[in-house]
């Protein structure tokens, strides 16, 4: 079993930034890609970031390239999404998610965190 908890989420004015983070515990945690999620209200969860095990490959959804890293702290079990110039369509609960697949795909991983709230003003 994989257990994830997320953190850092809050409202900030667009333009600004945030970092979220997303500390993983259990046997397996170290080994597995780890993945950024957001739902919209009213919309699809939709991917965002991902980073494989090692910390050396990662994606990003084309709407958050160039504004969004995500990493690995091995020794501290977590993983950070770093989101600068945040703008209102950010807005939205995000997820951080644990797979065996370094994947945009959704339905490939496993383990989910409880969610953080992210809201952008305008």
């Amino acid at each position: 079993q994989v257990q994830l908890v997320e953190s850092g989420g809050g409202v900030v004015q667009a333009g600004l930034s945030l970092r979220l983070s997303c500390t993983g515990s259990g046997r397996t945690f170290s080994n597995r890609a780890t993945g950024w999620f957001r739902q919209a209200p009213g919309k699809e969860r939709e991917f965002v970031a991902t980073i494989d095990w090692s910390g050396s490959r990662t994606y990003y959804a084309d709407s958050v390239k160039g504004r969004f890293t995500i990493s690995r702290d091995k020794a501290k079990n977590t993983v950070y999404l770093q989101m600068n110039s945040l703008k209102p369509e950010d807005t939205a609960v995000y997820y951080c998610a644990a797979g065996w697949a370094t994947t945009v795909m959704i339905n490939q991983y496993d383990f989910w965190g409880q969610g953080t709230q992210v809201t952008v003003s305008s």
